[in-house]
């Protein structure tokens, strides 16, 4: 069976997302991200086109990006072509990182625009790894709220910003109010995902353990420890937040087994 065509965007903006194959991580320390940022930077460059946010998160990467001279295919080829360089021969291994297809929408109205972006900073509060978007280190939100950035001139933040007003200052502000107020934004990979319940997904991880007791995940040793946890990540609908809450493990051991 032939694959669909993708519509295309009447703006050139798309809201991008692309996995790692099986789930599986492709993110596993700092310099791992820093390089994805470097190749996308190098890409944006190359193909004329804009990247007006982004968050890399453990296993996905969202990206907002406007088309330019070259189409939004020829940028995700390149880039995923890249990083997968790289990652083979880091982690000396062979074949598909990511999965054979990103996912992609078109972003065609002011409203939607607004929404995508904001949905991209807050993937990583929801899932439970920072309290507030700004201080996430891997995605673009600073370059919105005028705080630090890994790669200060990779975003174009100020077709979003001069939506809000003129004056920089003001825009800002409004700009975090906007980013921080209640909402149940659902965007390109919330739509027909289903969070598994809490006692499915324990009963599932008591399953990985072998029915043994969920208290020795604290005794293990770490290598043990962050192999059962990546297994336990890998599951549909899971999220680190309920991972944490049901083991008991700290969040933040979560998020780097």
């Amino acid at each position: 069976m032939s694959r669909q065509a993708r519509q295309k965007s009447k703006t050139g903006v798309y809201h991008v997302m692309v996995r790692g194959i099986n789930r599986q991580q492709i993110f596993h320390d700092d310099e791992d991200c820093r390089r994805f940022l470097g190749i996308l930077q190098r890409v944006k460059k190359d193909s004329d086109s804009r990247v007006l946010a982004y968050c890399l998160m453990v296993n996905h990467v969202h990206l907002l990006l406007q088309e330019g001279e070259e189409k939004i295919s020829q940028v995700m080829k390149k880039l995923g072509t890249s990083y997968a360089w790289y990652y083979n021969s880091k982690y000396q291994r062979s074949g598909h990182v990511f999965q054979d297809r990103y996912r992609s929408e078109c972003v065609e109205d002011d409203q939607y625009l607004l929404t995508v972006m904001r949905y991209i900073h807050q993937n990583p509060v929801k899932a439970g790894m920072t309290d507030r978007p700004d201080r996430y280190l891997w995605s673009s939100c600073g370059s919105y709220y005028g705080s630090a950035e890994v790669f200060t001139d990779l975003v174009e933040s100020s077709l979003i910003l001069e939506m809000f007003s003129p004056d920089k200052v003001k825009a800002r502000d409004s700009m975090r109010e906007f980013m921080e107020a209640s909402n149940e934004d659902t965007c390109l990979e919330d739509k027909g995902r289903t969070r598994i319940k809490d006692e499915v997904l324990q009963a599932k991880i008591l399953q990985i353990m072998n029915n043994r007791p969920l208290s020795e995940l604290h005794l293990m040793a770490r290598k043990e420890r962050d192999e059962i946890l990546h297994r336990i990540k890998q599951i549909e609908g899971t999220t680190m937040r309920q991972v944490a809450k049901i083991t008991g493990v700290g969040l933040n051991i979560v998020f780097k087994a």
